[in-house]
């Protein structure tokens, strides 16, 4: 390696030369060159970039970037790292391996030696898609560590006690392979000692094909259980036992790294029920019985009970929409909307604890609301929600009743317990027919007790409250912000629900029927409770909610990733394309409110303007509009104008006019640039479109109340709007025009106009409900709808989604879509008490 200026771009580089035996070699060479260039197409803070690649008189050479700082190897030298550190350059490392598996590039060669991490602690990965050498057997002695960059089956690749078994056995590798070498890396960062490292490597490759590496907590306690978890999750042998998209790694290690102060550094806390035991004891206990206490404590402490066990049941991409243990225990029932099925109603499957294949159960789409001890399955059919009945031996299902949101059946299989929707209001039958409880707000999620004689359930007021009712109708709620399904333990003295913490962490809570709660587990990343075993063991879903932007260039016509932090969502677009505005935010921000961010669409950096939801982009592009006030909560909506270079924010002042916080917030700059318009509503007032000059003056409506904006016409002159019966219409933006709206047509809920086309003749409207996502042409003379384009719901990953946002430049040749995907993997979890 060595240090280098571009004179051009004046700059310091550095320049690695290649070996003469690989420039040599024809294939070697174009493969390294294809790879090389993918690699510089990587734009991440925590991926070193490639600048340039090269020969020079026969030397092959390649100019990057030059990072200045330590590799993790030098880090180890002294020993374990501090955990706050690791966690710090962990998380980052797993960012770039993320951002590199999106773009389809596998690093194959990851190890503490091609990890650096500057004087700030920004950490840059090494070597991405360099091809590495294999020593000649007579250079290499027995403990020396081969690498080779090779892609094909049959070829060992990697660097012996950092390879993944796929690698060791010379199979076909993806990007859970990095994911195995990350492991390694994680395990030697917390004990200081390799994870797989034998006298002579070929007895390592063993190792890391048959044997595991000596538990974490034995040679570092101070290690957090969740982090060993991640660990060993990364650590397993058969690839589909990790993790199934390396962002969900990403994440479940930032909410480590974002919680680490809240749990125990030597495995899991105490369970709260422990110190509450404990409490009850000191209380009788004399004074020469509270030193043996403390002295059992102490014991406690250094000798934490087994962590729990995670074993992953379902393998299929999708998003999971029900779930449960069937009688045995061992059986599990599951629905779940495949790849790309956003929207199509979810397929029936079962699979067995310890089983690696999943059995479509061949019944009408539908989701599993409960199984009786006899075999009986309640569903709800995607028809209508319809409740029916099927065994799970087979057969057809029974329909018995429309219009039923949930269901469970009675200890004894007898009776069912059923969320009814009736006159608009929602019923809590038990059994069928005998009203318990009514509520105008939603019911879900019910779960009958194991003695058939309390239903808990959950009941939506701004947030789900988790509540009980007794065969005599009288209820009470236990807790707040519950999600998932409320499941009795096996005792039926306590409910388990799980609570979402923050941006990406969970809590497993258990509360009596008095309404004590204790927190049973903290666990990184978003996960939802299904069910649990009468032997204990919890059915678990880590849920993966995944943002994704992506756009086309001018004359492109192909998809390329726009996606900067955690939930990129586009916003604006300027006239030519070549500038997007768009939001950010989540655990990678560094904060729960949204930030508004500016970056050119050839995939530069992205500059952070400030906080807020971004709404719309000056046509000088010399300002930004964007909304804020929904952080902190409780303060009032305002708009603000940020400047995209030099200057300050102005806060713009809408008197009593309050801008949306939610789904209807839009607002657009009139083609002059003085003037806004947007959609507000006072108080006492419906939300309807508002014009307001920038230099001085105050809101003016624009539309009648209940009108809401949708598009604004090229020079400004008209606006689209739907009315309260989807009915598209269009005003005129200045008064003078008169009131009088022009109706077009009728859109359906998923129907949204998102653009007016250049020559103002022509509105786009996105159609959410399609699949793949259509976008039509509608004319405004005639009427007539033509097609546009569509877009896959999945976006650049696949598997089913749905669109947040797409915005166009003026002459269409170039637009940004957002996607949300959701995924998620059913894991059955052993050992919480």
């Amino acid at each position: 390696m060595y240090r280098a200026r571009d004179t051009r771009l004046a700059r310091e580089v550095a320049i690695k030369v290649l070996s003469g035996d690989l420039a040599s070699d024809a294939s070697r060479l174009k493969r390294f060159e294809k790879e090389a260039r993918a690699a510089s197409a990587l734009n991440h803070p925590n991926i070193v970039t490639v600048y340039d690649i090269g020969t020079t008189d026969g030397t092959s050479w390649i100019a990057m970037e030059r990072v200045e700082g330590e590799t993790v190897r030098k880090m180890l030298a002294g020993g374990p790292l501090p955990i706050k550190r690791l966690l710090q350059a962990a998380t980052q490392i797993a960012e770039g391996l993320s951002r590199a598996h999106e773009a389809g590039i596998v690093h194959r060669d990851l190890k503490p030696e091609n990890v650096m991490v500057t004087k700030d602690g920004l950490v840059k990965i090494l070597d991405f898609g360099l091809a590495k050498q294999h020593l000649s057997p007579a250079d290499r002695d027995e403990t020396s560590t081969p690498t080779e960059t090779a892609t094909g089956a049959g070829v060992v690749l990697g660097t012996v006690g950092y390879m993944s078994p796929e690698q060791a056995s010379g199979e076909a590798l993806d990007f859970r392979s990095d994911q195995f070498s990350f492991g390694s890396v994680l395990y030697e960062m917390a004990t200081g000692k390799r994870a797989f490292q034998k006298k002579t490597a070929i007895d390592t490759l063993g190792a890391i094909l048959n044997t595991e590496p000596e538990p974490i907590a034995s040679l570092n306690p101070q290690v957090p259980a969740p982090l060993r978890w991640i660990v060993e999750r990364c650590l397993a042998k058969e690839p589909r036992q990790r993790y199934a998209s390396t962002e969900d790694l990403a994440r479940d290690l930032a909410s480590v790294r974002d919680h680490i102060s809240e749990i125990s550094s030597g495995g899991l806390a105490a369970v709260p029920a422990r110190r509450f035991a404990r409490r009850r004891i000191l209380g009788v206990l004399g004074i020469a019985a509270l030193v043996t206490a403390a002295y059992f404590a102490a014991a406690l402490r250094s000798h934490p009970p087994p962590a729990p066990r995670f074993q992953r049941i379902s393998y299929q991409k999708g998003n999971v929409w029900s779930a449960r243990f069937a009688p045995d225990g061992q059986t599990v029932v599951y629905g779940m909307l495949g790849v790309g099925s956003d929207f199509k109603p979810a397929e029936l499957y079962s699979t067995r604890v310890g089983s690696l294949d999943s059995r479509l159960l061949g019944l009408p789409p539908a989701d599993i609301l409960s199984i009786s001890r006899s075999g009986q399955m309640a569903l709800s059919l995607s028809e209508g929600a319809t409740l029916a009945e099927a065994s799970l031996a087979g057969g057809a299902p029974r329909r018995i009743m429309e219009g039923v949101g949930g269901a469970d059946w009675s200890p004894d299989g007898k009776e069912l317990a059923i969320v009814h929707e009736v006159g608009g209001k929602h019923r809590l039958e038990y059994p069928v027919g005998r009203v318990l409880y009514e509520s105008t707000d939603p019911l879900a999620n019910l779960r009958v007790s194991p003695d058939g004689e309390t239903v808990a359930f959950l009941e939506w007021r701004s947030r789900y409250l988790l509540r009980l009712v007794d065969r005599k109708g009288a209820v009470r709620t236990l807790a707040e912000d519950a999600i998932g399904f409320p499941s009795w333990s096996s005792r039926g003295d306590e409910i388990w629900w799980t609570k979402k913490i923050g941006a990406v962490a969970s809590e497993v809570h258990a509360v009596t029927l008095r309404g004590r709660d204790r927190v049973v587990t903290s666990l990184p990343g978003d996960f939802r409770l299904w069910d649990i075993a009468s032997d204990g063991r919890l059915l678990i879903e880590h849920l993966s909610i995944t943002f994704e932007m992506a756009g086309a260039l001018p004359g492109e016509t192909g998809e390329r990733s726009l996606a900067w932090l955690d939930e990129s969502v586009p916003g604006a677009l300027s006239a030519d394309g070549h500038m997007l505005l768009f939001g950010d935010r989540g655990d990678t921000a560094g904060t729960s409110a949204e930030a508004v961010y500016l970056r050119n669409t050839d995939g530069s950096a992205a500059v952070r303007l400030g906080e807020g939801v971004p709404l719309a982009l000056s046509p000088d592009g010399k300002w930004a509009l964007a909304l804020r006030g929904d952080w902190p909560a409780g303060t009032s909506p305002h708009l603000v104008l940020l400047p995209t270079g030099a200057g300050q924010e102005k806060a713009l002042s809408t008197g009593p006019v309050i801008p949306p916080k939610w789904a209807t917030r839009w607002a657009r700059f009139h083609p002059d640039g003085k003037r806004i318009f947007f959609s507000g509503k006072e108080p006492g007032h419906q939300e309807r479109a508002y014009g307001q000059s920038l230099e001085a003056g105050s809101p003016r409506p624009v539309t009648p109340e209940g009108i809401i904006p949708n598009a604004l016409s090229p020079d400004g002159a008209l606006l689209a709007a739907i009315d309260g019966d989807r009915n598209l219409m269009i005003f005129p933006t200045d008064p003078k025009a008169g009131t009088t709206p022009r109706i077009l047509t009728k859109l359906s809920e998923d129907e949204n106009p998102v653009h007016w086309n250049a020559d103002g003749r022509s509105l786009l409207i996105l159609d959410s409900s399609k699949r793949p996502i259509r976008v039509d042409r509608l004319d405004l003379a005639s009427g007539r709808r033509t097609s546009w384009r569509s877009f896959s719901p999945g976006g650049l990953l696949g598997g089913g989604g749905r669109v947040s946002g797409l915005v166009l430049a003026v002459n269409e040749q170039a637009w940004v879509i957002g996607y949300i995907r959701f995924s998620g993997e059913l894991l059955v979890i052993d050992g919480l008490k």
